[in-house]
């Protein structure tokens, strides 16, 4: 007796309103035989019943007794003539954990983006630009890049932009002699990005402002009910303990732009609640990977200071680029998966992948890894923010170079190669300074990620080497601890305090360094 594994290459089934007929191989019995089950009580039977065999081919029967009481019988086949027509496309055969029947994309889908002349933001409207019809851009905050956010206004026409405001009489000045056919409102400061972010028109915010500048935004969209694509790591490391519970409250969406957190989500689509043993952040290990530590120690500081700045496949931000270096941001990705998806961080992993090819993974109960794959290009993780639950066809070359994904496969040179190591957390202490933080939980978070912001800041200033950021960060945290300023169950204020204090003690702490020096 032969198991029947469904395969249409070995058996063939055809279905009438009247019968089922299954057509053994040649392979399997000297003599072509079918078996035809006659009225469709006998098909119902058939789909419910366990196997038997018949020269060579199982069925699904309980007995030749029973098919017969249902009507089947035996006959020799007619010549293999039998049209496989109804086969001859592929079907899907295999159901998913999924509620989704359609893929069909978004239609004007209203946004807006904090953040638009910076890295995600200008992606974002990359994006939108070349998806015209699917996504609408209601309103813009900026910092001061006032020309870049003029173009921006000019193609995109939003009806609210804010700038610093410093540069707001500039903008105004800007926004006339460009001789639109509307006037947009604008504003300025904090506030100006609070009213962005809470648009009455804006379905989606997309949160690309760098820092702890976001959360306040944020926290007033989700007040107003807006779904939020969360470009903005450090909103909910630091504002975690305060986000989650509006999340729920107001009923909102928190979808991540953050490539390794978008991988995770879609990983996760289809796999049941309790499924995952393990996730699985992945990092390229910056441009310091193939360095040792020993090197790092005697190389001129200036000139660590200088490659830090530059990542070796992904093209982002200075701060996010020193973060990539010191492996700070996968740091922070780990308390950040952590609120994201509710899972212990004794089941978070990083490890490092020199190809940025695999974007992160995780690891099911069953012992199966799930890795999402593609370019090191944000623009995927930013479609699918805005776009989910549809998987919008698109074409997103390399960023680099213009290549399609298909000429990975081929596998010349670089290509066609994943490799994959632990970190080293001599060379990469700011990855556990991370976990500490997370478990300590409360307020540490923000406290490490506001002195994390102020050490970058201080080595682009050239005030303190890269070397000397985990030193300072470890400073911080030290002292943090020694001096009870660590709040367990935070509010908002709390959360704006510890970050204000994180900074400040960071530049103390650099200060004290250099003077010790």
């Amino acid at each position: 007796s032969r198991p029947f594994l469904g395969s249409f290459s070995t058996y063939a089934m055809a279905l009438t309103s009247s019968a089922f007929t299954l057509i053994a191989p040649a392979s399997h019995a000297p003599q072509e035989t079918s078996l035809k089950l006659r009225g469709s009580a006998g098909a119902a039977a058939l789909a419910e019943s366990s196997t038997a065999s018949v020269d060579g081919l199982c069925l699904c029967s309980t007995s030749f007794a029973a098919a017969a009481a249902l009507g089947w019988s035996r006959r020799k086949a007619r010549p293999r003539t039998v049209s496989r027509r109804s086969w001859a496309k592929g079907r899907n055969l295999v159901g998913t954990n999924t509620a989704e029947t359609s893929n069909d994309p978004p239609a004007g889908k209203r946004i807006s983006i904090l953040g638009s002349t910076g890295s995600i933001g200008t992606q974002t409207l990359d994006i939108c630009r070349q998806f015209p019809g699917m996504f609408t851009v209601v309103a813009l905050a900026a910092g001061k890049n006032v020309k870049l956010l003029l173009e921006q206004i000019k193609e995109f026409k939003p009806l609210m932009v804010a700038c610093d405001e410093s540069k707001l009489e500039e903008l105004k000045a800007g926004v006339q002699s460009l001789g639109l056919d509307y006037e947009p409102e604008l504003l300025a400061g904090s506030q100006g990005q609070i009213e962005v972010a809470r648009h009455p028109e804006c379905k989606t915010v997309v949160t690309g402002i760098v820092g702890c500048a976001g959360l306040i935004p944020t926290i007033e969209a989700i007040k107003a009910r807006k779904d939020i694509a969360l470009a903005n790591k450090e909103t909910i490391i630091a504002g975690g303990p305060v986000i989650a519970p509006l999340i729920e409250e107001y009923g909102v969406s928190m979808l991540p732009v953050d490539s390794e957190h978008s991988a995770i989500f879609q990983c996760l689509q289809g796999v049941p609640k309790g499924g995952v043993k393990k996730i699985i952040l992945t990092g390229s290990g910056g441009t310091f990977r193939d360095m040792s530590v020993e090197d790092m120690r005697k190389e001129d500081p200036e000139v660590l200071r200088q490659r830090s700045t530059t990542h070796p496949n992904w093209d982002m931000g200075a701060k996010i680029t020193v973060d990539s270096s010191t492996m700070m941001n996968k740091g922070l990705e780990v308390i950040e998966a952590h609120w994201l998806y509710g899972v212990d961080y004794d089941q978070i992993e990083v490890v490092i992948h020199p190809q940025s090819i695999v974007h992160s993974a995780i690891e099911c109960q069953d012992t199966a890894v799930l890795m999402q794959t593609g370019w090191p290009d944000m623009r995927l993780p930013i479609l699918y923010a805005l776009s989910h639950p549809a998987r919008v066809p698109a074409d997103l070359p390399n960023p680099r170079d213009g290549r399609n994904f298909d000429d990975w496969w081929i596998g010349d040179g670089k290509d066609g190669k994943l490799t994959f190591g632990k970190p080293d957390l001599e060379k990469y202490p700011a990855i556990r300074l991370a976990y500490k933080a997370g478990r300590i939980g409360g307020t540490m978070p923000a406290i490490l990620s506001a002195a994390n912001e102020q050490a970058v800041e201080l080595l682009l200033t050239k005030e303190i080497d890269f070397l000397e950021i985990p030193v300072v960060l470890e400073a911080v945290m030290d002292r943090a601890e020694e001096e009870k300023k660590v709040v367990e169950v935070p509010n908002l204020d709390e959360i704006v305090e510890a970050d204000r204090w994180g900074r400040e003690v960071a530049t103390e702490a650099a200060k004290k360094m250099k003077a010790t020096a």
